[in-house]
């Protein structure tokens, strides 16, 4: 296999901050909407960026939710955020051998690199794609493109790493492999759905993918 190049998503990827995230959007919907979501409603809102979540509900409070949001989510990450099992091991490997590794990401980027810190990951990439860093997020290709022209690397030798249906298509998009990960919170048969290349039951079954 000729892949050399790895982009990752980052959460629900390589770091577990969905109860994070469910916390978040459970304490912004409650001080800016009376109506009660379920917790089902609020894994739609995982994934995409916080501006058209919020915009799907409330698009007159947008920027409002988006503050409370990012206030509760940033205070609170000490509390939750830590690496899936087998992530930092892979990671590490995988840079010890050679390979570029870049986060693309719908966070934006501070808050992306608090999280990576938090859990050791920050010093271990070459490249960091957030929300505003591009102008169209995943799943159009743009952040992929942004990332791979900042690495100087090429879509035929990449692997794009994600646990939702943006992360699978951008890289379909871009034209790189593609693999889902089966913890994600969305099922694996949701994600299988969307045909990555892969689909890894652990982080560390990409050594065995990449014959590490």
């Amino acid at each position: 296999m000729s892949i050399r190049t790895i982009l990752f998503d980052l959460d629900g990827t390589l770091i577990n901050t969905n109860d994070l995230i469910i916390e978040s959007f459970t304490h912004t919907l409650e001080k800016h909407i009376p109506t009660p979501f379920t917790r089902e409603e609020i894994l739609n809102f995982i994934g995409p960026p916080l501006y058209d979540s919020f915009h799907s509900v409330a698009p007159d409070q947008v920027e409002e939710m988006m503050v409370t949001y990012r206030e509760h989510n940033i205070s609170n990450h000490e509390k939750f955020v830590k690496a899936y099992p087998t992530v930092v091991e892979t990671i590490t490997t995988l840079k010890e051998k050679g390979y570029t590794l870049g986060i693309v990401t719908t966070k934006i980027r501070d808050t992306a690199e608090l999280g990576m810190k938090i859990t050791g990951l920050l010093d271990m990439f070459d490249v960091i794609v957030g929300l505003d860093d591009v102008t169209n997020a995943k799943p159009h290709p743009e952040p992929i493109f942004k990332a791979l022209n900042q690495l100087g690397a090429h879509p035929q030798t990449t692997l794009m790493v994600g646990d939702n249906y943006h992360d699978i298509e951008a890289g379909q998009n871009a034209g790189t492999k593609t693999a889902g990960v089966a913890w994600t919170i969305k099922g694996k048969e949701f994600l299988a759905s969307y045909k990555p290349d892969y689909m890894l039951e652990e982080m560390r079954d990409l050594l065995d993918i990449l014959e590490v």
